[in-house]
């Protein structure tokens, strides 16, 4: 497989995890545009992945701050239980996307519902190149944030 493999220790640290926790998987590494993911496939999905995808999130969040190694940033990795984030990322942008067009046909800024910075991400990559939008998160320690979406401001020469 081609493109960057997960950072040092990333799966080892997961299977640990997922072991310690009695969790029978297998894991498996994936490349999905800049990200490295971790996909952990396994029968009922549903204990690891919890009510609205909390579960699944905190234990993303966990092993990426784990991973951090004193200031220098390391590589971001997703965890995917049985496709269950790309399900959940097609579904999101399906959501955004009337909010978006709103902005398109007039002009106006609009603001999204409350998300984590994985979902916030997913819209940022998803409009990063659209030559009409931009999409700002307020800054903040929070872990819930509105992404605003709005005309694109032209650049200053």
């Amino acid at each position: 497989m081609s493109g960057p493999a997960a950072p040092a220790g990333a799966r080892e640290l997961l299977e640990n995890m997922l072991g310690h926790l009695g969790f029978a998987f297998t894991l498996e590494e994936e490349k999905r545009g800049d990200d490295v993911v971790l996909h952990v496939r396994m029968q009922n999905p549903s204990r690891l992945i919890g009510r609205e995808g909390e579960t699944i999130d905190d234990l993303q969040f966990l092993l990426n701050r784990m991973l951090v190694r004193g200031e220098e940033p390391a590589q971001r990795v997703i965890v995917d239980v049985e496709n269950y984030r790309l399900e959940q990322q097609s579904a999101l942008l399906d959501e955004v996307r009337e909010m978006v067009e709103r902005v398109r046909s007039s002009g106006e800024t609009v603001e999204l519902p409350p998300m984590n910075a994985y979902e916030r991400r997913i819209i940022h990559q998803a409009f990063r190149d659209d030559p009409q939008l931009e999409t700002v998160s307020p800054e903040g320690p929070s872990r819930l944030k509105r992404i605003r979406v709005r005309p694109r401001r032209p650049a200053k020469s």
